[in-house]
């Protein structure tokens, strides 16, 4: 895979509140650019299925990779596009979190690798700003 972005933030809360805001997944329109809705259809577990609705289309994913209140990976199939988004919390102290995401891209197919830096620049250009939209939706909550 390639790396699509990286970007990270400090959060001055307990891990636990930022945890809770990470993966309560219909709060996540308020932290995710054109993010219209974000269903499960089960819990904080590997397997879960997600459904993002987004500029007016559903747009699943799944959760492929968890450690319970550190990190969660979703990762989004469509055609020949495989996309993974990767957040992890890392203590700094009792009262302050690193949040970061790694988002991370692989194409297959003729049309799909010549999409691929397009692609990659458009996960830049609408997700890179996450991180630091979680971190005023986290402290507002202080």
């Amino acid at each position: 895979m390639s790396k699509a972005l990286e970007a990270e933030a400090t959060i001055n809360a307990p891990v636990g509140l930022v945890w809770s805001q990470l993966t309560d997944w219909t709060n996540a329109p308020r932290w995710m650019s054109g993010v219209d809705s974000m269903t499960a259809d089960g819990g904080v577990e590997v397997g879960t299925k997600i459904t993002c609705r987004a500029r007016g289309r559903d747009r699943p994913s799944e959760i492929v990779r968890l450690e319970d209140g550190t990190s969660v990976t979703l990762r989004s199939i469509q055609g020949g596009v495989v996309a993974d988004y990767t957040y992890v919390l890392t203590p700094i102290d009792d009262h302050t979190k690193r949040a970061s995401l790694v988002a991370e891209c692989k194409t297959s197919g003729l049309l799909w690798n010549m999409a691929g830096p397009v692609l990659r620049f458009a996960m830049r250009r609408t997700d890179s700003g996450q991180i630091e939209e979680l971190k005023k939706v986290v402290e507002s909550h202080r």
